[in-house]
């Protein structure tokens, strides 16, 4: 049986918003596609659920806060994205619901993208690896409130005029790809992107903070089955 063939991420827009929970999420592999994009000239922008406070042990969300999204900040300059915004939702404890819709429907009307890039949604990465609440709520609720934003009764109070621009989300995933874009010629980037986050890596692992980026991003980019590149990142794309 022939493997299914996997397609390529549609580039023909210009305005893309990355939307995930934490600094450090899109690193994981996605900046690869986004250096990618914005070398094309394309303005890209990230979105951050939290600032990822809780994610440092021993170090008070506080102090952890800053640090994050400073080490975000630099982490997206590496790969040509110059606009990063956090929505202060709270790191760990993110809830789906209205509140979480309303504030990525009103980050979507501010940013006004044809393309909206977002984390899997799904309780597994793949059998056996699960997801994070926060990522879970995240991902979901960015997809729903692309629609909100482009309906002009389901939050009235926003002041952000609606937006109903966006035509594709493409869902960052591991298995379950049905597109994906071919990144060997910004490896290089992603890693040293990642490599930003650098008293976040330090905490995680005694391995040296470039062997671990290359490390997880080697693993984030290999080559997907039925998909001719030597290096890509994945997606299952929604059409809107």
């Amino acid at each position: 049986m022939e493997p299914a063939t996997v397609d390529t991420i549609p580039e023909d827009w210009q305005r893309g918003v990355v939307i995930v929970a934490h600094p450090d999420d899109i690193e994981y592999g996605c900046a690869a596609a986004v250096a990618r994009w914005t070398t094309q000239g394309k303005d890209v922008r990230y979105v951050l659920a939290t600032s990822g406070e809780a994610g440092i042990e021993g170090l008070a969300p506080a102090e952890c806060g800053p640090i994050r999204e400073e080490e975000e900040r630099r982490s997206a300059a590496v790969v040509g994205v110059s606009e990063v915004e956090f929505l202060g939702h709270p790191d760990g404890r993110v809830e789906y619901g209205l509140g979480l819709r309303r504030s990525l429907a009103a980050a979507i009307r501010r940013h006004r993208p044809e393309f909206v890039i977002t984390m899997n949604h799904r309780e597994t990465w793949a059998p056996g690896m699960r997801n994070s609440a926060d990522h879970r709520a995240v991902g979901q609720a960015a997809l729903d409130a692309v629609s909100d934003a482009a309906n002009e009764w389901i939050f009235p109070e926003l002041s952000e005029p609606r937006w109903s621009g966006v035509r594709w989300v493409a869902v960052n995933v591991m298995v379950g790809v049905t597109h994906a874009v071919d990144v060997t010629e910004t490896v290089d980037a992603a890693v040293a992107s990642l490599s930003q986050h650098s008293r976040y890596l330090a905490e995680l692992s005694g391995t040296s903070v470039a062997e671990q980026a290359a490390a997880q991003i080697a693993m984030a980019t290999g080559p997907k089955e039925g998909f001719a590149a030597e290096r890509a990142v994945g997606f299952e794309l929604y059409t809107f």
